[in-house]
């Protein structure tokens, strides 16, 4: 059995920099995160086991106990953060830089006259930091949303993406707005962050050559969730896991070639736990098959 690892997976920089900021040592126990600094589970117990404190979200602003704060890498709207240093907080930002440079770009595209319209989830975090600072505003998903633009009877969209979408949905949908007829005019920035096209691209690849595909990264993790619709777009079995406790020794039965993808809040040491767990599994698939033989 032959195990290939996608050209590029795991943790981003954007990632990377939240967790190092939220584990300096500074903080001496001092700190409350607001929500989940990134959506996966090892990284929220890592940060447990180091003092750090976590809450909810922004509602659950009494429940804080330390004076420091920390904002999570999926960005907040500025009301959030003025709300947290009203209440006397100290506010840390994780937020990640390409997260933020699409609150500038919407607000760009509002002060040009488009009406703000973002693709992506409306319950992610991410996408309720997008919109948190506008008066009005659409999100959409998918064709079916088109209902809300011929409602809202504003005739000129500024279009922006979540960061973790894919980028053949997201064109296919603005493609199709544009031909709208109670649409006058599109402007639209492809706000999809790199290393998510990249992680995109690699799995896209790689699942050209696999019979199996194991995709690794937290359940509410959206970016991971669209590196699987893309191995299940390509017709190639996938299963989505958390940690390497959850590999199935069957999924691997009569499988030529394996290959392993990991979402951009996934660590380095949960991917490597997966690929040391596989090499196990292989080991005894084949050593069962010579047995048989």
């Amino acid at each position: 059995m032959k195990i290939s690892l996608a050209s590029a997976m795991g943790t981003c920089f954007g990632v990377q920099d939240a967790i190092n900021l939220a584990m300096s040592p500074e903080f001496n126990n001092e700190l409350t995160i607001v929500g989940q600094l990134v959506h996966n589970p090892q990284v929220s117990q890592s940060l447990k086991q180091n003092g750090v404190s976590l809450v909810p979200g922004i509602e659950d602003i009494n429940k804080i106990k330390t004076k420091k704060v920390m904002i999570t890498a999926h960005g907040a709207a500025e009301k959030t953060k003025k709300q947290l240093h009203d209440a006397g907080f100290i506010v840390y930002d994780a937020s990640c830089p390409l997260v933020m440079r699409v609150h500038q770009t919407i607000k760009s595209l509002v002060a040009k006259g488009y009406f703000p319209v973002v693709i992506g989830q409306k319950d992610h975090v991410e996408v309720k930091g997008i919109v948190g600072d506008l008066d009005d505003y659409l999100v959409i998903n998918c064709e079916e949303d088109f209902t809300k633009i011929k409602a809202s009877k504003n005739r000129n969209l500024g279009i922006v993406t979540q960061t973790t979408q894919q980028r053949d949905k997201v064109e296919a949908l603005v493609a199709k707005i544009r031909t709208l007829d109670y649409v006058d005019d599109v402007a639209f920035v492809n706000t999809i962050c790199q290393p998510t096209h990249d992680r995109q691209l690699a799995v896209h690849e790689l699942a050209d050559q696999v019979d199996l595909m194991i995709v690794i990264g937290g359940y509410n993790s959206s970016n991971t969730k669209k590196l699987l619709h893309v191995c299940k777009e390509k017709g190639v079995e996938a299963h989505h896991i958390e940690s390497f406790d959850q590999l199935n020794d069957d999924w691997f039965i009569n499988k030529k070639h394996v290959g392993i993808t990991a979402g951009t809040s996934t660590p380095e040491n949960v991917i490597n736990e997966v690929h040391i767990q596989i090499l196990k599994i292989a080991k005894e698939i084949e050593g069962q098959t010579s047995l048989a033989s």
